[in-house]
């Protein structure tokens, strides 16, 4: 029986995928390589010396979804797919709401039709909103605050109910906070379209040239330095979570939402400060307006990761930017 990684050419689900090959799963991916490369398949499998079925379909397309499962044995789901950009969500809502809710819909229905009811879904902290009380945990009220949040939280409602439904399905809800760093090959990262709208990849593009300077935004938090604090995660102990939590929802049913994150914040200028330490290059800043929904503090309370699956994050922040920097520096021009 095999896992279906959907997104699984994305930048977490490439590393997801590596890690399940190399604990000795069979995995199936599904993609439509809207924003990510095809090569990072063949990197994968140069990486763990093995192949896999790979469909180029879109989960908007039921069709194409319901015939990967009739075609392969699967017997659980880990869920990635989607559109992920903050920004962008509040500048085109309707297409987040219907890329990400009704795929999702289109997805549990094929799976529903197979007797797959196994899944592993790719939430984030975004659904506590401006929660304000930190560590957050999982019993917090949840809201959001942009497009892209709010369909995460109502893709956990949605698998909610349909665990409501019927008690036989498994159901994980991993709330993760910030991924950064990449594989230690340097052949596997953070490889967004255009400008990147995450802190490591546009801070490793000012320090390779290709952008002139990183926008903070915001100096005058309640924080040790003025800026933002937030609770940064090596991509790869991420990725190991997920084979922890697909093995949780192999063991019986239920539904659990679960934190995962190393339950220390880090600010920008921390970030920042590593990042130059491991590329040994300047990454020039400058101090702008903060951004409208931002939240001083955010970072987990993990412990529900480490009782229930028996997962943490081990590695720490130098060692993330250095593993960025070799991405970055191997891969100068993306993927």
């Amino acid at each position: 029986m095999s896992i279906l990684v959907t997104g699984g050419a994305g930048y977490i689900g490439s590393h997801t995928c590596v890690e399940l090959l190399n604990a000795g799963e069979d995995i199936v991916v599904l993609d439509n390589f809207s924003n990510s490369k095809p090569d990072v398949i063949r990197r994968i499998q140069e990486l763990t010396g093995k192949r896999f079925p790979v469909y180029a379909v879109d989960i908007l397309h039921e069709p194409g979804v319901k015939k990967v499962f009739a075609n392969e044995k699967i017997d659980a789901v880990i869920h990635f797919a989607g559109l992920k950009a903050v920004g962008e969500s509040v500048q085109i809502p309707l297409t987040y709401y219907h890329n990400n809710i009704t795929g999702t819909i289109n997805l549990c229905a094929a799976m529903a039709e197979a007797g797959c009811k196994r899944i592993v879904f790719s939430s984030s902290a975004t659904v506590y909103g401006t929660n304000t009380n930190v560590p957050f945990k999982e019993d917090y009220p949840l809201s959001t605050t942009n497009p892209y949040g709010s369909t995460k939280l109502m893709i956990e409602n949605i698998l909610r109910d349909i665990w409501v439904s019927d008690n036989s399905w498994s159901v994980a809800l991993l709330r993760y906070f910030n991924p950064i760093g990449a594989h230690k090959s340097g052949l596997l990262g953070e490889d967004p379209n255009g400008i990147p709208n995450n802190l490591l990849p546009y801070v490793a593009q000012v320090a390779v040239g290709k952008l002139p300077q990183l926008n903070v935004y915001g100096s005058d938090y309640d924080t040790p330095d003025g800026t933002g604090v937030r609770d940064y995660l090596h991509v790869v102990d991420l990725a190991l979570g997920h084979l922890d939590a697909v093995r949780h929802v192999r063991k019986g049913a239920g539904v659990e939402a679960i934190n995962l994150g190393t339950g220390k914040g880090y600010s920008v200028l921390e970030v920042v400060a590593a990042f130059e330490r491991a590329s040994g290059r300047a990454v020039p800043y400058k101090i702008a307006p903060r951004r409208a929904g931002d939240i001083a503090t955010c970072y987990a309370d993990a412990s529900k990761a480490k009782a229930l699956l028996g997962w943490q994050a081990v590695r720490q922040l130098d060692e993330m930017c250095a593993d960025s920097w070799s991405f970055t520096r191997e891969n100068p021009d993306g993927i």
